[in-house]
């Protein structure tokens, strides 16, 4: 955070002389507090972003296969990101937004206005962005209207490539498509050493998401997938009751009060503004450190998933071209799970 602090000596330097030159008086603390905006930086944002295709190469391959200076690629092609109608399962021509014929469940659910909103783009983003006393960085992404956010993707093909002309390659997935709404996410850059590391910090990622549909092919398996929904525990099946939510979801010494109560709130659907929706939560850490257990890697990626909590359904499942039936996972719980990513 020190290089934010140099950052905005330098401007206030740079932009000393135009304030002189202009007749311009300096606003007091009280004065600049009484002025909109002044208190923090907010973003609000509109976008849909196209990709062509994203790939990573491994440099050297596997030694196991014989590889010297070359390996394979992995790609994931024909990608859209913006809102709900960017999935590719919405008509967005239709009265009542439908897909070949076929209403899509949860539309008109969305709360807060988030289905007035949905279109391609992503749109109705509002992001605030504090630096505390204590320099952490704190973010909050919401929206204009106060409701949540639909979004939606899709994919193409995600796939397998050997190098080299006329390489075999495997289609992994195909056809992926999906939308949903955010009601949250809450982005802290806290400026606290972790794991011994001068000057490291971590990244603390606190979201409540739903998706209300995907679909996909897992081509080289035979099996397809349509209507997966994750919400959240109190969407459906047995009922988690707030204070046990507050449990599990326990409180981190860093962690802003109001937005962990807020998150605990949308994980229960106990938020009236919201339609009582039931929302999955995502608990996240992410920080430079050491490996885990007895592994001497060093200066490693680490990624710590303190809570994940949610329902899973598949409308139908398909094995063979036939549908087998239908799936569903009910209050699933992460917790206390590490990871550690480096190269070789």
């Amino acid at each position: 955070m020190k290089g934010l602090k140099r950052i905005a000596l330098v401007t206030a330097i740079a932009a000393a002389p135009f304030a002189s030159h202009a007749g311009m008086k300096a606003l007091d603390d009280s004065a600049m507090g009484n002025v909109t905006g002044q208190g923090g930086i907010t973003i609000e944002l509109e976008t849909r972003v196209s990709i062509g295709e994203f790939t990573y190469t491994d440099t050297d391959g596997y030694a196991g296969s014989g590889d010297t200076d070359t390996g394979g690629t992995f790609a994931v092609s024909g990608i859209e990101l913006g809102g709900a109608f960017a999935s590719g399962l919405f008509d967005p021509t239709a009265t009542d937004p439908a897909f070949d014929g076929k209403s899509l469940s949860g539309y008109s659910s969305l709360a807060g206005g988030a289905a007035a909103t949905a279109s391609d783009t992503l749109n109705d983003l509002k992001i605030d962005i504090d630096v505390a006393a204590d320099g952490d960085a704190v973010i909050h992404v919401g929206s204009i209207t106060g409701g949540p956010i639909d979004w939606g993707m899709q994919a193409k093909t995600i796939e397998l490539r050997g190098s080299g002309t006329g390489s075999d390659s495997t289609t992994l997935l195909s056809g992926l498509k999906a939308w949903g709404s955010l009601a949250a996410l809450d982005i802290r850059v806290d400026t606290k050493d972790v794991g011994g590391y001068v000057n490291s910090g971590s990244l603390m990622l606190d979201a409540a998401f739903t998706v209300e549909e995907m679909e996909f092919d897992v081509d080289f398996l035979g099996i397809g997938i349509k209507g997966l929904s994750i919400t959240g525990a109190n969407a459906g099946g047995e009922l988690v009751a707030q204070e046990d939510i507050a449990e599990m979801l326990a409180k981190d010494d860093e962690q802003d009060s109001a937005l962990y109560q807020k998150l605990v709130g949308l994980a229960s659907g106990s938020i009236a503004e919201l339609n009582n929706k039931s929302y999955a939560v995502a608990r996240v850490d992410v920080y430079k450190g050491d490996g885990l257990g007895a592994s001497t890697a060093t200066d490693v990626l680490r990624v710590d998933v303190k809570d994940v909590l949610m329902d899973v359904n598949i409308a139908e499942t398909y094995i063979g071209g036939s549908n087998i039936g239908t799936i569903a996972i009910d209050n699933l719980h992460i917790s206390d799970t590490k990871m550690a990513v480096y190269g070789r």
